[in-house]
């Protein structure tokens, strides 16, 4: 009986460019000679029961060959197989690239930009009547000209510019579209009176000192009229509050808060009090403004804080933070198609774990020597966290919303989301960038793309002692523009911004007169000398090693022997199918060579006979007399005139589709490889025939057709084997046995090629 199997490629014979899966026939054994007199079923049963065993087999084998890649097979000694797997990771990984591209991309918005700009204007740039803006804040009294001003006039939208309401309660939607969440929140921190220490000289005149914050100096008990939750402390967990990164220093999420009503009016009354009763004083050391809004018509919110340092030289700081994020995903259309591409992104991540695995399990520690290997699983650890913290955001901003929804009237916390929305944005970048040049280890095969990893590796040792020469000269450089300019000049105030500085003079971005004015004779010394020995002389040595490495790199490699390239196999495969093509074009003509008999029946039997003096091998006939049977309708083996008539006429539109097809290939290899023939046939020495070339190209075909189920035969005998060693009936014990194995292993007729 016939059989199908699946046959993976990488691991049994020669893969396909694209590495999937294609289904191979097992050709149907002849019937040997001796048959057995008794117990005629059973060598059947056997012979059913292997061939089911080596589909198992090969089944198991394509799923494995799933994961076949250049580290999982043997492709040291086989550069068409080297080449053949590379493309077909190439390909795979194009895949996963254009879904993660599409899921990264699809969590941005056009409008996001425009969002945190009109925000910006709006709480940042609008000034009071006295002209004082958030920006402009320089003391506690323009804090609170801000906050009484410009800030409740910015929060509260209730009403049309024509004074007539919106008609919406009491929310208010900022610019008529952004929903106010909740109501917004005050907070601020304090150090301790005695959290410094005054000169003994100045202890009569100075009876007070507050230092810089820090966490250990923070002062925690209650003051001013402890009538509400400003005056009192209450702990970074009692709030659940979050750190932040200021301009000074960084602050814990404790504090003394206030939040303020759903009315201006009764907001406006809160914050006179917190005026009147000195809730600004000389131990504060910052204020937090918080509050979020929420614009349905681009489903994105923003999370606004806005925070004034009082440093210990007194004064004030004004810095902001304007987080736009998309944290309800699942509403137009696009992120219905967004969630297709996170499933495909999930099953991506499954089957390189599932990769990464098995090249482990290969080469165990050796597999970490490579740098594209680490990289590898960089991306994978970078794409399964993200998919965790996808998971988190979901059920976190679910909770946050019912609480909401419940409480109206409460601070929205949405800062401590918004922040790791925007870290889980800031990773997803980096995997993204990291996928990109993950795609250098999938072209290495070809010799122009190896020139930059080649240049990179050979140079390394010697960038690396530069390296060391470099830092040495550019840190000396940076402490001594921090000590010399550091109290006057904004880009050397600290050793930081100092080295920041420097790489921006290098690139041609820098004030020299903040420089000169700072100080007028070292000053021009630093900056001449910075100028000449960095930028002159060991940028110019840097240049020069990659210059003269790169130029070894490609002279080597114009020097070595042209392997086989991707625009070889691609070559190769245009061939091969133009080939195919054109013996099947064969075959049709000599089908219509048959029907032109004139014979108004022809019999099955004729049909074989004709093809066969046409030169056809038996393989050959049992693929044509397919046709045959198909146009057969009524099932007797016999052609009459209307069959005959409705074969012809499917026969010819065949012949002009290949046609067709073998024309435009034609014109394809010719454009490509017109100046290749020349030059190899000069070096040959001599031309081979069209026709001489064509036929020798049939004849390998047919061979290589035979030897495919010579080889299917080959794997079904060796299943039986295995199986009869394991049960240990190796050792025959009837002749039906051996006549059983004899017939798997009786071949096919012999094939003649044809001439």
């Amino acid at each position: 009986m016939g059989s199908e199997a699946w046959d993976n490629p990488a691991y049994s014979g020669p893969p396909s460019p694209n590495g999937t899966l294609r289904i191979c026939t097992i050709s149907r054994a002849v019937s040997p000679n001796i048959q057995p007199k008794q117990h005629e079923d059973r060598p059947q049963k056997k012979a059913h029961k292997t061939l089911v065993s080596s589909c198992c087999l090969r089944i198991c084998r394509g799923i494995r060959g799933l994961w076949g890649t250049a580290l999982t097979e043997n492709t040291a000694e086989n550069r068409e197989l080297y080449v053949k797997t590379t493309l077909r990771e190439l390909l795979v990984y194009i895949v996963f690239l254009v879904d993660i591209c599409l899921l990264t991309y699809g969590m941005t918005s056009s409008s996001a930009y425009y969002y945190t700009k009109v925000m910006s204007e709006l709480f940042i740039h609008t000034s009071s009547d006295a002209g004082v803006s958030f920006q402009t804040i320089s003391s506690m009294a323009d804090f609170w000209d801000f906050t009484q001003g410009p800030l409740l006039d910015s929060l509260y939208w209730t009403k049309w510019y024509n004074n007539q309401s919106l008609g919406r309660g009491s929310h208010s939607f900022i610019y008529y579209e952004n929903m106010l969440l909740g109501v917004p929140r005050l907070r601020q921190l304090r150090v301790r009176n005695d959290s410094c220490v005054v000169h003994e000289d100045f202890r009569e005149d100075i009876l007070s000192c507050y230092d810089v914050y820090s966490p250990d100096k923070e002062d925690q008990l209650p003051f001013g009229s402890l009538n509400s939750t400003a005056w009192t402390y209450h702990s970074q967990d009692e709030l659940g509050g979050s750190s932040h990164w200021g301009r000074l220093t960084s602050y814990g999420g404790g504090g003394y808060y206030l939040d303020l009503l759903e009315s201006r009016q009764a907001s406006a009354e809160a914050l006179r009090d917190l005026q009147e009763g000195l809730w600004l004083d000389r131990g504060t050391r910052v204020v937090f403004i918080d509050f979020s809004v929420y614009n349905a018509n681009i489903n994105l919110f923003c999370v606004l804080r806005l925070v004034v340092e009082f440093p210990a030289t007194g004064g004030a700081i004004p810095s902001w933070q304007i987080r736009t994020v998309k944290l309800i995903r699942y509403v137009s259309n696009w992120d219905f198609f967004i969630i297709g591409c996170e499933i495909i992104f999930c099953v991506f991540i499954f089957y390189y774990v599932v990769e990464e695995i098995l090249e482990l399990h290969i080469h165990r520690l050796h597999y970490l020597s490579s740098i594209w290997n680490i990289l590898d699983l960089v991306v994978i650890l970078l794409s399964v966290v993200a998919v965790g913290f996808h998971i988190f955001r979901n059920l976190e901003v679910n909770r946050l919303m019912g609480k909401l929804l419940q409480q109206p009237n409460t601070y929205a916390d949405f800062e401590f989301l918004a922040f790791w929305q925007t870290q889980y944005n800031n990773m997803n970048a980096v995997n993204l960038f990291f996928a990109w040049i993950k795609i250098f280890k999938y072209i290495s095969f070809n010799k122009t793309m190896t020139q930059l990893s080649s240049t990179l590796a050979r140079c390394a040792k010697d960038i690396l002692g530069f390296a060391v020469m470099f830092f040495i000269v550019f840190f000396a450089y940076a402490q001594l523009g921090y000590l010399l300019f550091g109290t006057q000049v904004e880009n050397f105030s600290t050793f930081m911004n100092c080295i920041f500085t420097q790489f921006r003079i290098i690139l041609g971005d820098f004030d020299y007169n903040a420089i000169d004015n700072a100080n007028r004779i070292l000053g021009p010394i630093y900056f001449v000398t910075y100028v000449f020995f960095v930028f002159f002389v060991l940028l110019n040595m840097f240049l020069a090693i990659i210059n003269d490495t790169y130029s070894e790199v490609k002279e080597e490699l114009a020097g070595q022997k042209d392997e086989l390239q991707l625009s070889d196999l691609l070559r190769q495969g245009y061939n091969k199918t133009l080939l195919r093509l054109r013996l099947r074009k064969e075959r049709v003509s000599d089908m219509q060579k048959v029907l032109q008999g004139g014979e108004q029946e022809i019999q099955f039997e004729d049909f074989t006979n004709t093809l066969r003096e046409l030169g056809h091998a038996e393989h050959e006939i049992s693929e044509l007399t397919a046709t045959f049977t198909r146009f057969d309708q009524d099932g007797n083996c016999i052609l009459d005139e209307k069959e005959q008539a409705r074969m012809r006429q499917n026969l010819e539109e065949e012949k002009v589709a290949l046609s067709t097809e073998i024309e435009t290939l034609g014109r394809t290899i010719t454009r490509s490889s017109a100046g290749e023939s020349d030059s190899e046939a000069a070096r040959v020495g001599g031309w081979v025939s069209g026709a001489e070339f064509h036929t020798l190209t049939k004849r390998v075909l047919q061979l290589e057709t035979a030897l495919e189920g010579i080889m299917s035969k080959v794997d079904v005998v060796g299943s039986k084997l295995k199986m009869l060693e394991r049960k240990g009936q190796l050792a025959l014990s009837s002749g039906l046995e051996e006549q059983a194995i004899w017939k798997h292993l009786q071949p096919n007729p012999a094939v003649t090629p044809a001439p």
